[in-house]
């Protein structure tokens, strides 16, 4: 699934990011390091895997998403 940054707070690792439907998901600070990331910029693309409706893993959209 892939979805753009809508927020991103750099000091909590926390952030939310909108689907292509329009739908608006959190983050917390597990699935942003799950991701292997440092920061995030509002606007960009990324790949997400989200279970029960909860993101798990965040990372680029040029980066596969770990197994």
């Amino acid at each position: 699934m892939q979805g753009t940054v809508g927020t991103y707070d750099t000091a909590t690792r926390t952030g939310t990011v909108l689907l292509d439907d329009g739908t608006e998901l959190a983050f917390d600070a597990e699935a942003f390091a799950a991701g292997g990331l440092r920061l995030l910029r509002l606007g960009q693309r990324v790949n997400l895997a989200v279970e029960g409706g909860r993101i798990t893993v965040v990372t680029l959209s040029t980066f596969p998403l770990p197994d």
